[in-house]
This record gives structure tokens, C-alpha cells and sequence, in this order.
């Protein structure tokens, strides 16, 4: 085993991982961009061995370093499921281009399809509803769409969740005909009852498509503040404005701690609960959020490398 490696095991740890916690973060999946993955030496290092990894499609990166970030994690064994927004794909050419590079390149089998952060489209697509409907998708083994626990003020600027709920009811029907498996991504927040609520509330709507609830990892309080108000996030925004007027937390950083732990709780008291993973945003980088995984998720975020030491 290489000393570098090595972790110390968690049952000699002081905080002995709560078994809860722990069966919620197995299978869990984390985020990255091209920029944020270069900063990463090995993801084997931080990551369990065929962890999801999302690959986030801002406007203006290049195809080429999706493809190339994609096909380094393929390679290093993790399940890549690359963002496809709609409002920046100029036409169908463009995404049966994007497609093709994926599968030809990284051998990429899932995709997030989701609208976009763009207001304006760029092309002719407007919705994630339009890339599944173009039929392009047909070979994929995982396709994900979007969720929103606290409500979509693009979708719905009355705050009245028509249009989303209308959204949901497709994408059920969709999850019905499909040969793939679906779940619904969602945008991050960081209070538990209103993402209980609202899961809940699907179900009984009829929505039940395994739900995979964002969750955002450790960051400085401000950094986060600044992204839950530029991605809309609602009432758990509350959560950190709380936190702020705290002068013995302002200057602590963050962590999911909390959230987590309740969200784990209920899902062990209802084992019918439809949240079944948990999706990170690592606002605070990559590797601040493998190393509170690993500290609080036990067997479910030992990372690859170090099985790989102890076989």
C-alpha cells in the first residue's frame, strides 16, 4: 500500500460515520467543468471507482474540451454523463455532431439534457423536451433531465410552478416509453424540508422518477451566497443568510453536513422515499468535497486508488 495513499479508516476516527449518512451518499455523483478538471492530478485519488461524474456545458467551451475531459474520465473508469443545454445548441446537426464525438470518443452511454442558463436561444432548441423529442438520444443507456425543489422563476416567473409541473408530467410519460433510465438532477439548496416537500409533493402527482437531489459541497459563505442567488435558488437561501448574520460562522466555511443528515434520516425512516442519490455541486472545488465525502460516507466514497492500494 503507498503511504501517500493511505487513509486512515474511518472506525478510528474521533466522529464514527453515521450509518445513515452513509448508505445515502453510496452511488452519489459530483459535477466538474473542463477548468475545474484540470486542476484535479487524479481523480482516482479523490473519487470511488465508477463514480457519475457530470461534465457542465457552459456557453462558449469548446466541444473539443468536453469531448477530451469526458474521454479522461472514461478512462480512468468513472461513468461521464456530459450536459447537453439546449439554448446553446445552434441545430440538430450540431447536436447529432456533439453526440457522435462523445460516443465515438469517450464512449459516453448518459446525458444530462437540460435548457440552459442562456435566456436567449442560440439555435432552435429551447427546452430539453426538443433534444429528447429529436430522437437522437435512442442509444443511450441513461438520460437525466432537470429538477428544481424550490420552483423555476424561468419557467415560471409568477412563482406559480404550472409550466414546471406541465414539464414533469412529459418527462413522466417519456420515463414510461423510454429504453432508458431516467431521474430527475436537481439544482441545489440547503434546507431538508423544502426539498421533502417538494419530492413528496411529485409523488403524489404522479411524477416518479427516481429523484437525484442536488446538494452543494463545502465553500466559503459568500462564494455560495453568490451562487444560489445567480442560479435562483429560493426559500433555503434563508439557510445561509442565517448563517451570515452569525458572526461566529461568517468566516467558517460551509459544509452539506446538516442537510445531508436529515435528508439521510428521513430516507431511513421512509424507505419509499423517492430521493435515492445525491448529485454534488463543488463550489468549493473538487477535492473539498471528495475529502468531506470521504470523511462523513464511509464505505461509499472510499476513492479508487485506494482499494486499488489495499488489493
Amino acid at each position: 500500500m503507498s503511504l501517500l495513499n493511505f487513509r486512515k479508516p474511518k472506525e478510528d476516527t474521533a466522529t464514527p460515520v453515521n450509518p445513515a449518512v452513509e448508505s445515502f451518499l453510496k452511488d452519489y455523483s459530483i459535477e466538474v467543468m473542463p477548468r475545474t478538471a484540470e486542476k484535479v492530478q487524479d481523480f482516482r485519488d479523490l473519487l470511488p471507482a465508477g463514480t457519475r461524474v457530470y461534465i457542465a456545458h457552459i456557453d462558449g467551451t469548446p466541444i473539443e474540451d468536453m469531448v477530451a475531459t469526458a474521454r479522461r474520465l472514461a478512462t480512468d473508469g468513472y461513468k461521464v454523463m456530459p450536459h447537453f443545454p439546449a439554448r446553446i445548441i445552434k441545430d440538430r446537426a450540431t447536436l447529432a455532431d456533439w453526440i457522435a464525438r462523445y460516443r465515438g470518443e469517450a464512449g459516453v452511454e448518459q446525458a444530462l439534457l437540460l435548457a440552459g442558463g442562456v435566456t436567449t436561444p442560440l439555435g432552435e432548441f429551447d427546452s430539453s423536451m426538443q433534444l429528447l423529442e429529436t430522437g437522437l438520444f435512442g442509444d443511450f443507456k441513461r438520460l437525466h433531465v432537470a429538477g428544481h425543489p424550490e420552483g423555476n422563476r424561468d419557467i415560471d416567473p409568477d412563482g406559480s410552478d404550472r409550466n414546471v409541473m406541465d414539464a414533469l408530467r412529459w418527462k413522466q410519460k417519456f420515463s414510461e416509453t423510454t429504453g432508458a433510465d431516467t431521474a430527475l438532477a436537481t439544482q441545489f439548496a440547503f434546507a431538508a424540508q423544502p426539498i421533502i416537500a417538494w419530492a413528496d409533493a411529485l409523488r403524489d402527482a404522479g411524477i416518479t422518477i427516481p429523484i437525484h437531489i442536488g446538494i452543494a459541497g463545502p465553500a466559503k459563505l459568500q462564494t455560495l451566497i453568490k451562487f444560489a442567488i445567480a442560479c435562483g435558488v429560493g426559500p433555503s437561501l434563508k439557510v445561509l443568510q442565517k448563517r451570515a448574520m452569525d458572526v461566529t460562522k461568517l468566516l467558517l466555511p460551509y459544509e452539506p453536513t446538516d442537510v445531508v443528515t436529515e435528508l439521510a434520516a428521513h430516507k431511513a425512516a421512509h424507505p419509499e422515499f423517492n430521493i435515492t442519490n445525491v448529485h454534488f455541486f463543488p463550489l468549493g472545488g473538487i477535492t473539498a468535497n471528495a475529502n468531506w465525502a470521504i470523511a462523513h460516507g464511509g464505505s461509499s466514497a472510499v476513492p479508487a486508488s485506494d482499494l486499488k492500494d489495499m488489493s
